[in-house]
């Protein structure tokens, strides 16, 4: 048991012979959320990150998975960083393999824009 007062619920359910389980199942749930992309060009969205701290990835994951029809691109000041400290996952490496097109800000492609 996690606390005190779930031993105690625990304790009474024992003695009144209830059959339980405990802590046996995980249950999905969604938070509802808002977010607003920096840019839209056309029916591009295009996301600038300098900073891209582990809340934003989980964040823009959880996005493109409530909106697979949303074109979500991102423009990196240097897609080269590296996700954390003691990660070889690099900005650009994580976009790809989460299926976002990426650029760095100094090289959009044109066809992004037009």
């Amino acid at each position: 048991m996690r606390s005190h007062l779930e031993e105690q619920v625990a304790d009474l359910l024992d003695q009144l012979n209830v059959d339980y389980e405990y802590e046996s199942e995980k249950l999905s749930y969604v938070i509802e959320a808002k977010y607003i992309p920096d840019f839209k060009v056309g029916d591009v969205y295009l996301e600038a990150k300098g900073y891209f701290p582990s809340d934003q990835r989980r964040k823009m994951k959880a996005v493109k998975k409530a909106n697979p029809e949303l074109d979500i691109r991102f423009i990196f000041q240097n897609p080269l960083t590296k996700i954390s400290k003691h990660s070889k996952t690099s900005y650009a490496m994580w976009a790809e393999k989460n299926g976002f097109p990426w650029c760095v800000y100094y090289a959009i492609p044109v066809n992004w824009v037009k």
